[in-house]
């Protein structure tokens, strides 16, 4: 099926171009809507003359094209909080100095070591009308948890999310930012007033029913580690999965188990349709069926949290529902463009959510290249059959993930297709039995013979997972990976199966093309590696940590042994394709580039003739910035994470005094000198 020749495929790449285009480079929203209503006009013009002018039609379509861009853009500047003039973000005040800031908590993520996190919604700030969501941290050592829908008033300062300390380290302000989150909160205990009021909206008692279900079976002293699994799994709430669970499952290539997504609402829309059965097909038995189904969907959806994957699939289920309800076979390809169109028109930012993109790859993946991978062999015993289709489903959808997997998490689980032909069983029962007892959990019901099934099974999962992922030797880890890598490796992977689907002369050239890009891709990329020189101060706190690279080779000057097991120093090899070839001691004098740096410890001791260019303080040395700037002149000077921070504002009053450019990297981030 040639899935790009159909007009809805091409509305929708138009589209998805719009929300990149606004994204990447914003403009003007006046003009954007100008054209989006010129457009329109001229749409409906044509439209009328379609009728009367066949030579028309192709004008036609390619004013709907635009017209499908210009629908991107707009949405996702309509979405865009910062476009709204009480957004708080608008407001450099508020970032100043202290404030008393109502809000609403909306929703609680997983727990730091410190610190509890919410999203909150800004309500006030000094008694004057914001908007906005902000990322809320409230000590642990506080006597209560929170429930969603609760008002504070807090009395502290707002954070504005910062770029990364060091380099190619996750960027978590731009993750936040994506997430309409534009500033952090941390509270002190003692400045927090809670209100007699609570917000009690649809996100207030969902919230209340996830709680009731889990304080239920706790009562009913279900296993904790198995109860954390189970909210997974049917709840969408992995905030209390413990960090080596996680590991495992990442490590058995079986992580997207524990996020709520289009495997687990298969299994619901499955269940509900065997529950539905007895009811007659009439036309009015139909209707029902319809109707108790979406409702259903929609209402998982809702406990589940709403999360990008789970929006996309009860969207794309409820098309396949609403076919079957038409009788009518369903076109999964238009069903997924749909459901994409529908969800990114209301959720723009949508598109830029690392499992929305690995989830739509995986179903577009399974549904093109999995018929293909199933023609190999075609065993006739009922049991065989369905372990190769559980190999070939696995199989194409780690090959249509793989490449962004990499890029995102510089892994690949080496027994991916073991794990899924070992647990989807299991987690198809889980699943089937999970929705039974949480709804008895929820009116209070937890008989022994109700919950234990479900517990043994979650346990009899986390021990294959933890079995499957001990044999670390098949996880390869540490894979580096970047954008132009990815890029050639989906026109690789495409023209492949391209290829596979219907052999000819043209798309095995396309293949070889591919081959070639991929290959060039990568010997590009060693000869710009090989061509960099770099040298970088890194933010570390207490610590001095500098590296000095010259193309993959990495020479890590520190005075601690440890340093090099750092994990920022892990993703920087990562980002750069490289590795330590040597690490030595730090050195008070070296050169780089024709630069001569001058380092400076606690000892604060320097030859008064050395005339340096750059001047590094480290330990927090007590000397006399202000003599030690006039006998050097130095071009700049540089302090890194290890020096107190009361010693930074008196070193930046005296650079300031004799204009030279003073960089701390506790509060501009690393150095890079290149």
């Amino acid at each position: 099926m040639k899935v790009f020749e159909f007009p809805l495929a091409k509305i929708t790449l138009a589209f998805l171009l719009g929300i990149l285009i606004a994204f990447y480079f914003p403009l003007n929203p006046k003009w954007i809507f100008g054209l989006l209503v010129v457009f329109l006009l001229l749409l409906s013009v044509l439209f009328y003359q379609t009728k009367t002018n066949q030579s028309t039609k192709n004008y036609f379509s390619i004013l709907s094209y635009f017209i499908s861009l210009l629908i991107g853009m707009s949405s996702l500047i309509v979405q865009t909080d910062s476009f709204r003039e009480n957004n708080y973000s608008n407001h450099n005040t508020v970032f100043e100095k202290e404030h008393s800031i109502t809000l609403i908590l909306r929703e609680k993520l997983k727990n730091t070591k410190y610190n509890q996190r919410y999203i909150a919604l800004v309500q006030k700030i000094d008694n004057k009308n914001y908007s906005g969501r902000i990322l809320l941290n409230i000590p642990k050592n506080i006597s209560n948890t929170f429930e969603i829908g609760t008002i504070l008033n807090i009395k502290g300062h707002l954070q504005q999310n910062k770029k990364p300390d060091n380099p190619n380290q996750f960027d978590y302000g731009n993750y936040l930012n994506n997430k309409q989150i534009y500033a952090q909160l941390y509270a002190i205990p003692a400045n927090i007033k809670v209100s007699t009021e609570v917000k009690k909206d649809i996100w207030f008692y969902v919230a209340r029913l996830n709680s009731r279900i889990s304080h239920n079976l706790e009562e009913s002293h279900f296993d904790k580690t198995a109860l954390a699994v189970a909210s997974a799994l049917i709840l969408g709430q992995r905030q209390d999965i413990a960090p080596e669970i996680i590991q495992d499952y990442q490590y058995a290539g079986a992580v997207h188990i524990l996020s709520v997504s289009g495997l687990h609402v298969g299994f619901i829309f499955l269940l509900i349709k065997f529950l539905l059965s007895p009811i007659p097909n009439t036309r009015k038995g139909s209707f029902i069926k319809l109707t108790t189904t979406l409702l259903s969907l929609f209402l998982f959806a809702l406990i589940a949290g709403l999360s990008p994957s789970i929006i996309r699939s009860v969207v794309m289920f409820s098309f396949v529902a609403i076919g079957l309800h038409l009788r009518r076979n369903v076109n999964i390809y238009h069903t997924l463009l749909v459901s994409m169109l529908l969800i990114l028109l209301f959720q723009a930012y949508f598109l830029f959510d690392v499992g929305f993109q690995l989830s739509y790859l995986a179903v577009f993946f399974i549904v093109w290249f999995q018929p293909i991978l199933s023609k190999i062999w075609q065993p006739k015993n009922r049991i065989l059959k369905y372990s190769w289709d559980i190999i070939t489903v696995s199989f194409a959808a780690q090959i249509g993930t793989l490449p962004l997997s990499l890029y995102y998490f510089h892994q690949f689980p080496g027994l991916f297709f073991i794990t899924n032909l070992a647990v989807i069983p299991l987690v198809s029962i889980i699943m089937f039995w999970g929705v039974v007892v949480m709804s008895f959990a929820a009116i209070g019901l937890t008989a022994f013979w109700l919950t234990k099934p479900l517990e043994w099974s979650i346990i009899l999962l986390n021990k294959i997972i933890n079995t499957i992922a001990s044999f670390e030797q098949f996880i390869i880890k540490d894979i580096p990976f970047n954008f132009v890598l990815l890029t050639t490796s989906y026109l690789f992977i495409l023209a492949i199966i391209i290829w596979l689907k219907k052999p000819n002369f043209n798309k095995l050239i396309f293949v070889l093309c591919a081959i070639i890009g991929l290959q060039s891709a990568y010997l590009f990329n060693q000869w710009k590696i090989q061509n960099q020189e770099e040298w970088i101060v890194f933010n570390q706190k207490k610590k001095t940590l500098i590296v000095q690279r010259q193309g993959n080779d990495v020479h890590l000057y520190s005075n601690d042994s440890a340093s090099a097991k750092n994990k920022m120093l892990h993703s920087y090899f990562l980002g750069n394709f490289s590795q330590i070839k040597k690490q030595k001691t730090l050195s008070h004098l070296t050169y780089f580039k024709g630069n001569k740096i001058l380092l400076l410890d606690s000892m604060g001791i320097f030859p008064k003739n050395i005339k340096p260019d750059i001047v590094l303080l480290t330990q927090s040395p007590k000397i006399n910035l202000d003599r030690m700037l006039l006998s050097l002149k130095p071009k700049i000077v540089i302090a890194d994470g290890s020096n107190y921070k009361s010693f930074l504002k008196q070193w930046e009053a005296s650079c300031e005094k004799q204009k030279i450019p003073f960089h701390a990297t506790a509060e501009k981030g690393f150095f890079q000198l290149n």
